[in-house]
């Protein structure tokens, strides 16, 4: 399998990858490898700090909030934390967790912090709620490991006047096979790689004549073509959504007679998908490939030793 990041990508957390010399079994087997097994930190357990507090005005606020501990805990869950796995360990292979029981464990190399206190809208305020971010959680250690500015305005709960929330979260490492909360993409989807025939360009003017630009702000006109082939991957999936417009049940499908075709290019196939921010795409990539590696090379050596 041959791999080539299509021009232009990746764009922001998302990138498209066209791989070749494969069969749809083997980007699938990467597909599923994205999903389950590359690893990335989650929020895995929220304490909360219960009870009544007193301000330096003297006003008594109590830690609640509308959403209960459970459902705060999900979201809490599902905010992307900026991952370095070079950096980090699985809890039960961190040495310093090794002959502590489970509840014990927690270290600096298996485990992030993060901290936050909060408090409603002053007695004063015009403001009757006030929104609680992601952006408010505060990390006990390297800034780096703050919740990125993407993420920031992520909304958690809201709190009304007299009411405060502190709470202390713990992100370790893991799998997506066990939670979606350590899934480290979304919409990881691949198709065969066609490229666009332009067999009769006076009926393709049925297309072009509606003036359709794709969403990168590309016109959908014969320029797309050369020598009557569009190989463009962009181009050609750019094409491919604005057949739509001359396809059956359009009214336009007689006069466009099929002018533009699309073949599949053997072997080719379009991969793309989206990171959730705690880990660059290309890394979500390569560690993918990897586990796939480990996988296979561990499969061969049991085969190996079995008919040694």
């Amino acid at each position: 399998m041959k791999a080539q990041v299509v021009e232009g990508w990746p764009k922001n957390n998302k990138i498209r990858i066209v791989l070749s010399d494969t069969n749809a079994a083997q980007v699938n087997s990467l597909r599923r490898a994205i999903m389950a097994d590359v690893p990335k930190m989650a929020i895995t357990k929220v304490r909360f700090e219960q009870g009544v507090t007193q301000d330096n005005q003297g006003e008594v606020i109590e830690s609640v909030n509308v959403l209960p501990d459970e459902v705060l805990a999900h979201r809490l869950a599902m905010v992307p934390v900026p991952t370095f796995l070079d950096e980090f360990k699985f809890p039960e292979e961190d040495p310093n967790n090794e002959n502590l029981p489970e509840d014990q464990w927690g270290s600096p190399l298996s485990q992030i912090i993060y901290h936050l206190s909060i408090r409603g809208p002053n007695p004063d305020s015009e403001d009757i709620f006030k929104t609680v971010y992601a952006g408010d959680l505060n990390v006990l250690g390297e800034t780096k490991l703050q919740i990125s500015e993407d993420h920031k305005r992520i909304p958690l709960t809201i709190l009304s006047k007299g009411q405060y929330l502190e709470l202390y979260a713990y992100a370790t490492l893991g799998r997506g096979r066990d939670h979606a909360k350590w899934c480290p993409a979304a919409a990881v989807t691949f198709q065969p790689r066609q490229k666009a025939i332009l067999s009769k360009p006076k009926k393709a003017n049925t297309l072009f004549d509606l003036d359709l630009t794709s969403k990168s702000g590309r016109a959908i006109n014969a320029k797309l073509f050369k020598n009557k082939e569009c190989t463009d991957v962009d181009s050609v999936l750019d094409l491919e959504r604005a057949l739509h417009q001359v396809g059956y049940g359009t009214g336009r499908d007689a006069d466009f007679d099929n002018a533009i075709t699309l073949e599949d290019v053997e072997g080719e196939y379009v991969f793309s998908f989206e990171s959730d921010g705690a880990l660059p795409p290309q890394e979500i990539f390569n560690r993918a490939c990897a586990e796939l590696v480990s996988r296979f090379e561990k499969i061969t050596g049991e085969i190996d030793i079995a008919f040694a």
